[in-house]
């Protein structure tokens, strides 16, 4: 029998919890270790009323109570176990929870989890050729080191908020919070709140509040107004903030009594010592072998860093994409065909202007063809073109229409789809 090849899985959200099951399956010796910093699986889907950081100095997940995704929910499942056709076309945190559930009740991936075990320092380990792990259980208060073959980054983009600076931040008076802490729209309520941030958090969380709130005022640098209906009034972006308030870039001053930033977040690898061989610059990591493949020490992956795709099929077919080398099921092509591979992408992106943050985002053709090319080079079976067309098809909506969610996506076959409307829902929250 083979030795067994040990894999060290970081997080145990919707891409750790795909990648342990195709580790599995595609290496049927592993050992595998999940670990998880919370007390249970979902990552940022696991939903708490909690904000800040928890007990142990961790940061607190980023969803807000009425969330509903932003993506159609046909890319919100797996291919071996896709989400409840009875769900709506745009999903909530309890069908994603449950969802992740009864994934890992029907592969049996709860044994392989490390609950409240945090990964503090990876650190490659030349002199045997594995990777150090050090890991604190929480729990106990103790630090474990590991030592393993193979190590999978799956811990999200969602931990590390993103808060511009504005002259006269610390000389207001009210309430800054970024949306990451975000919760309920009745907690602002009579209050008058400025959302800066033009993205889908900001148009999903200004709506939400301006139910309750006195007045809500979005600040974005888009050079239209955006689509958030009819209850919220839209300023320029901020010059300065105020005791009381802001003033804008076109010479008026407002006076507030909450700011929300919904301004982002960036990628995230603390754990990540400087000999990984990899850099995490300008939100962007590299260099990577199809945004997944840690090209100088390729016993390294990234899975989800992509955005602007079908989240957690993109993940899957990642997962599958890596473990087929991980695995020795097929050979790794050779550094120089990486880097080459690598700096192509790199060269394409200059040219249509995704670089710095939007450096893995999948934006138009890049989608369908990314799928492709993984799927393609690993030897497994690609998304179907209608999953992206229909993804595409929601991104325009969401532009163009506050209440985006009112239509239901059905697949007719591979390439086409169609869309109906439905009767207006309560508007709710996103994950891009």
């Amino acid at each position: 029998m083979a030795p067994s090849s040990t894999y060290c899985i970081i997080g145990a959200g919707p891409s750790g919890l795909c990648t342990a099951k195709h580790a599995l399956t595609f290496d049927q010796n592993a050992t595998v270790k999940v670990f998880e910093q919370s007390q249970q699986i979902g990552g940022l889907w696991a939903y708490t009323e909690q904000t800040g950081k928890d007990l142990n100095g961790l940061d607190i997940t980023c969803m807000y109570a009425n969330l509903r995704t932003n993506l159609i929910k046909q890319g919100m499942g797996y291919p071996d176990y896709p989400i409840d056709e009875q769900a709506a076309t745009f999903v909530t945190i309890n069908d994603v929870i449950k969802q992740l559930e009864g994934y890992v009740d029907k592969f049996q991936l709860k044994k392989y989890i490390q609950f409240q075990h945090q990964v503090v320092r990876v650190v490659r380990n030349f002199e045997i050729n594995k990777w150090d792990v050090l890991v604190k259980d929480l729990a106990n208060n103790k630090f474990i080191m590991h030592q393993f073959d193979f190590v999978i980054v799956c811990n999200g983009h969602y931990s590390s908020p993103v808060v511009p600076a504005f002259p006269g931040q610390n000389v207001f008076r009210g309430r800054q919070l970024h949306s990451k802490d975000y919760r309920r729209g009745e907690n602002y309520r009579n209050e008058r709140v400025l959302v800066i941030g033009g993205g889908h958090s900001g148009l999903d969380i200004a709506p939400d509040i301006a139910i309750y709130a006195d007045k809500v005022m979005l600040s974005h640098r888009c050079k239209v107004p955006v689509h958030t209906g009819g209850r919220v009034q839209q300023k320029p972006e901020v010059l300065r903030l105020t005791p009381t308030g802001a003033e804008f870039v076109d010479g008026t001053e407002e006076h507030f009594d909450t700011i929300v930033y919904c301004t982002g977040y960036r990628y995230s690898t603390p754990f990540l010592s400087v000999d990984c061989g990899v850099s995490l610059h300008d939100n962007a990591i590299s260099p990577l072998y199809y945004h997944c493949i840690n090209i100088n020490q390729p016993t390294m992956a990234f899975i989800g860093l992509p955005f602007n795709a079908c989240l957690m099929l993109m993940m899957d077919l990642q997962a599958r994409f890596c473990m087929s080398f991980f695995s020795g099921q097929k050979a790794l092509p050779s550094k120089q065909d990486m880097l080459d591979a690598w700096q192509k992408d790199q060269d394409e992106r200059k040219i249509r202007g995704l670089t710095g943050k939007l450096t893995h985002m999948l934006a138009g053709d890049l989608q369908q063809r990314y799928y492709d090319d993984v799927a393609r080079i690993a030897g497994t079976e690609s998304l179907k073109p209608v999953l992206a067309k229909m993804h595409a098809d929601c991104i325009n909506s969401k532009n163009e229409d506050v209440n985006f969610r009112n239509y239901v996506y059905h697949v007719i076959d591979d390439e086409n789809f169609v869309k109906v409307k439905i009767q207006p829902q309560s508007l709710s929250s996103n994950v891009a």
